[in-house]
């Protein structure tokens, strides 16, 4: 019911603000045909006093001033109403993605889809500069795993980004090598050069089309 009232609220500011830039470029031009008119048919022995022009000039201007502000009004209104507004609800939830995700104090949960004929995955984590750090057998099937961030030898990793991928065997020979899906917390979202992104904690930009999966903090 809210998605559904904030988004009628947004389609009518929308259709006010089309409405008021129609206005404004309507009243704009019709001042433009009466300054133009004006000064045509002005009497040559007569001419307008040079304060008057100003004024008038300076009425034009405004009026040119009123019209830009509008369209660029419109065109913010255009963006706050599209994909931008609706990624607002997102921040302070957890998204899916296969780009890094940060790593702090609590285990990460991982959606790992491997070659559903292997019979061994491999779990393959990455630190921040993309440098393999550890490998573990994780057993086939798909579904979600909990990662509690230890390298091989079973210590701590330190905070940071991480990302992950499986490797699926079978007869021990690979047969398939598949990004994992780690979800990371959003702080932000931002229109990037490639249409909507969201920012995750610890700075890693995720387009939203990217994102494949949305939950509530734990």
């Amino acid at each position: 019911m809210i998605q559904a009232t904030g988004a009628t609220s947004i389609t009518a500011t929308t259709a006010a603000t089309t409405s008021t830039s129609a206005t404004s470029t309507a009243d704009f031009d019709t001042f433009l045909q009466m300054l133009t008119a004006q000064l045509k048919n002005q009497d040559p022995l007569n001419p307008m006093e040079g304060t008057e022009f100003a004024v008038q000039l300076a009425t034009f201007s405004g009026v040119e001033q009123q019209t830009r502000t509008n369209q660029l009004l419109e065109e913010m209104l255009a963006h706050t109403s599209g994909d931008l507004g609706q990624m607002a609800q997102w921040i302070g939830k957890q998204a899916r993605t296969t780009q890094p995700v940060w790593f702090g104090d609590s285990s990460l949960t991982l959606e790992v889809t491997p070659d559903p004929s292997a019979d061994s995955v491999l779990l393959v984590t990455r630190n921040a500069a993309g440098t393999e750090i550890s490998r573990e057998e994780i057993g086939p099937g798909s579904g979600q795993i909990e990662w509690f961030g230890r390298d091989g030898k079973g210590d701590r990793l330190p905070k940071g980004q991480y990302s992950f991928e499986t490797i699926s065997i079978r007869n021990d020979e690979v047969i398939g090598i598949d990004p994992a899906s780690a979800y990371g917390r959003v702080v932000e979202a931002q229109l990037g050069p490639q249409g909507t992104e969201v920012i995750l904690e610890g700075g890693s930009v995720v387009l939203a089309d990217e994102v494949t999966a949305l939950r509530e903090m734990d």
